[in-house]
């Protein structure tokens, strides 16, 4: 009865096709089609059996906005899933999509973290999934990515290698306070750096191919450009697909000044013919912070020029103050309020910086670490109608969808929150929602993150400023410290750690810290910041000793509170209490 009533519906809708009904129906449930040779007296079995069990709705979704409207009627939630509609608008406002055959149900353009982790989830899914990406290069260009994009290749990864590298100077300075002596001081081969670094890049990049190849992805190399909501065309062949995920990140963004063609971004940076005598490098963010930790380890000389007062914009104020303190004590020189005007490069090769203040010579190399832009260039999205933020970004709904139906985007090319494993879960969900019909949003709250400057920086949840807009009245517990570390070293190295709570709730809204260890550390706490937990909670939690981190459950007393109402501050230091209006 089952397979008469379901040979009913499939041939009044698809008359055109008469394969076998369990064959069809088969590959509609489990999204892969079983084999020829399968029994007929199993089959049967198979095909009752799960027909009864499983629950009535769609594989496939086309349209997120279509998952939060009416579902769709039982009978067609169990036709095959590329038969599923999308929204008449995605068509020209013909509903063609419903007849019509592609080539894959999902088209990835962009094979970095993003691309990767929803391509390969889709594919797990059941999707016949395809993905292009521009052919290997450690220095990005309109030609040149690469399988693992920016974080892999040029971000990321190789970034921390660098920082690994530049660490071990501070560790034979600090050696000598425990008994160790050299008779001549260690130096360092950057062209040994720089060939081991690419020897793992090329590694990771083999592994992506792998993940994807695996998961049953078509890797196709070469640029992908959008020519209608359902074509890509890749070098001059055109594939079509259901759907379309953009996951092409950003790109360095230098300004336009005289001179810029002498600079360097942080692609080049990490792929230097030889390391730089004396850098200057041009911004305030996180990537101008670590790359100064990094050439200032490498024995570099390191000149920091930033427009603002402060380094680190949208941090904690006193993570912004405490980090600066602690990488000029490490040699590196901080030019504030400085814009930069041009460059200049003498006969004999060496650049000079000119900003509002002055001019400054004698640079080897000039970085420019001036924040990055949303890589959508040259993809036709304009052409299609997605609709773009002033500076690129392609705008989405909370489920990663464009204005364009078919269409959708991950990653930083949304320029939403720029982290890796963000884009990591906005993959995820990205293929939850299309290909397993579970409406999934990423959740953008409490996402710890670092910055591996020298010291590093791990922070998750609110900082100071944002727990007093949002929930006016909070206690700040605070701690700074000498570490035991430093104790026989002699180095003046400090740790500062910072816990926000709310005064009403008692939940710990944030946490920040800047010393050894900071990102390790903060990932464990971002779970309790996460779950919710309270200063109570902390307060109860043992700590282990000796340790920096143990510092976290042993802040007693606050060292401010902070009321809304009454626009007061009382500030506590030992016995004394400071009240200011």
């Amino acid at each position: 009865m089952w397979i008469n009533l379901y040979t009913l519906i499939y041939d009044f809708f698809f008359p055109e096709e008469q394969e076998t009904p369990i064959y069809a129906m088969a590959a509609a449930l489990s999204l892969r089609a079983p084999p020829p040779a399968l029994a007929s007296a199993i089959a049967l079995r198979t095909f009752s059996t799960t027909l009864l069990s499983t629950p009535l709705k769609p594989l496939f979704a086309s349209s997120s906005r279509a998952l939060r409207s009416t579902p769709f009627p039982p009978f067609l939630s169990l036709l095959p899933s590329r038969r599923l509609a999308v929204r008449a608008c995605a068509d020209g406002g013909n509903g063609a999509s419903f007849s019509r055959q592609f080539d894959f149900d999902l088209f990835t353009i962009g094979a970095g973290s993003g691309g990767v982790r929803a391509s390969r989830f889709a594919a797990t899914y059941g999707a016949k999934v395809a993905i292009c990406e521009l052919p290997f290069s450690t220095i990005s260009s309109e030609n040149a990515g690469g399988v693992g994009g920016t974080c892999v290749l040029r971000g990321c990864v190789p970034k921390k290698l660098f920082v690994y590298a530049s660490q071990y100077s501070h560790d034979f300075e600090e050696s000598h306070g425990f008994g160790w002596a050299y008779e001549s001081e260690p130096k360092h081969d950057w062209s040994t750096l720089i060939a081991n670094k690419n020897a793992e890049l090329q590694r990771l990049t083999g592994i992506y191919k792998n993940i994807l190849q695996n998961a049953g992805v078509t890797l196709i190399e070469g640029r992908g450009k959008i020519v209608d909501p359902h074509t890509v065309e890749v070098d001059g062949k055109l594939y079509t697909a259901r759907h379309i995920l953009i996951s092409v990140g950003g790109r360095p963004n230098l300004p336009e000044i005289p001179g810029i063609e002498y600079a360097i971004d942080s692609d080049a940076a990490l792929d230097l013919p030889s390391k730089p005598e004396k850098i200057a490098i041009v911004g305030g963010g996180y990537i101008a912070l670590e790359f100064a930790g990094i050439f200032n380890g490498l024995k570099s000389e390191v000149h920091v020029f930033i427009r603002q007062k402060k380094v680190l914009r949208g941090f904690d104020e006193e993570i912004r103050d405490f980090v600066s303190e602690q990488m000029s004590l490490r040699g590196i020189e901080f030019h504030v309020e400085e814009t930069p005007q041009a460059l200049v490069k003498s006969t004999d090769g060496l650049l000079s910086l000119r900003t509002n203040k002055g001019t400054i010579d004698g640079f080897s190399h000039i970085m420019f670490a001036t924040g990055r832009r949303p890589n959508t260039k040259n993809l036709g999205l304009e052409n299609v109608g997605v609709d773009l933020a002033e500076n690129g970004a392609i705008l989405v709904d909370e489920y990663s969808q464009t204005s364009v139906d078919s269409i959708w985007a991950v990653g930083d090319v949304t320029d939403r929150l720029n982290l890796t494993p963000v884009a990591l879960m906005e993959g995820g969900a990205f293929a939850k929602t299309v290909f397993l019909n579970e409406p999934t949003k990423p959740n953008f709250t409490a996402v710890p993150s670092a910055v591996f400057c020298q010291p590093p920086i791990g922070q998750v949840g609110l900082t100071e400023e944002q727990a007093i807009q949002e929930y006016g009245d909070v206690d700040i517990y605070t701690t700074n410290f000498r570490p035991l570390k430093a104790t026989l070293s002699g180095l003046p190295d400090r740790v500062f750690m910072k816990l926000i709570v709310c005064a009403n709730t008692n939940k710990v809204l944030g946490a920040h810290m800047c010393g050894d260890d900071a990102p390790e550390i903060i990932q464990g706490i971002g779970i309790a910041i996460k779950a919710g937990l309270t200063k109570w909670d902390f307060d109860s939690t043992v700590g282990i000793h000796p340790t920096s981190s143990e510092e976290f459950v042993t802040m007693r007393n606050p060292t401010r509170k902070i009321r809304k109402d009454s626009a007061s501050v009382v500030e506590m230091s030992g016995d004394k209490i400071k009240s200011a209006g």
